[in-house]
């Protein structure tokens, strides 16, 4: 399994991640005795893009085969079609102008093999952040935009749009 996480911020999306889908393999347990397993013997790939390198702490490192310090927008291209099995961009899309956020959304169905998960807020929320520009609200959107770029099945939540794209390659089966 493979993931990315776009705009990994504090990297806590990165953690439960890695404790949940890697779960009994992290540890290898000998009767009295555990120790975390090298990395090398985890079995998914959590990969992440952030565009703020003071961000980085040792929960990245913990959590993240590789991390990509990049603005996402010049950094999603260059991933090949299909690398991630999911990609989720959670509170990152009201960060792009809406001309930016439509191009984002189709990169991310691009490099997913299966499917996306975009989260933003209903509502705009004014922010502006000098030390990282990347932190600035530029865009709020709908149900409906997010349906015209495939992001249909939209989960109940009160304060975010939660909505999940399938890529068409999800339905073959492997």
């Amino acid at each position: 399994m493979s993931v990315l996480d776009l705009g990994i911020g504090m990297g806590q999306y990165g953690f439960l991640l890695r404790t949940n889908l890697e779960n009994a393999n992290l540890f290898e347990v000998n009767g009295a005795e555990g120790r975390l397993r090298p990395r090398e013997g985890w079995r998914v790939r959590i990969d992440g893009l952030e565009g703020c390198a003071g961000y980085m702490t040792p929960v990245h490192t913990y959590a993240y085969n590789n991390v990509i310090i990049s603005n996402v927008l010049d950094a999603l291209p260059k991933i090949a079609d299909n690398s991630y099995d999911f990609v989720m961009g959670i509170d990152i899309l009201e960060h792009f102008t809406t001309a930016d956020g439509l191009v984002f959304l189709d990169h991310c169905k691009r490099v997913a093999s299966r499917a996306t998960l975009i989260s933003t807020p209903k509502i705009f929320h004014a922010q502006e952040v000098e030390a990282n520009p990347f932190e600035n609200h530029r865009s709020v959107w709908s149900a409906e935009e997010l349906a015209t770029k495939g992001f249909t099945n939209i989960l109940p939540n009160d304060e975010s749009w939660i909505a999940i794209y399938s890529s068409s390659a999800a339905d073959t089966p492997r």
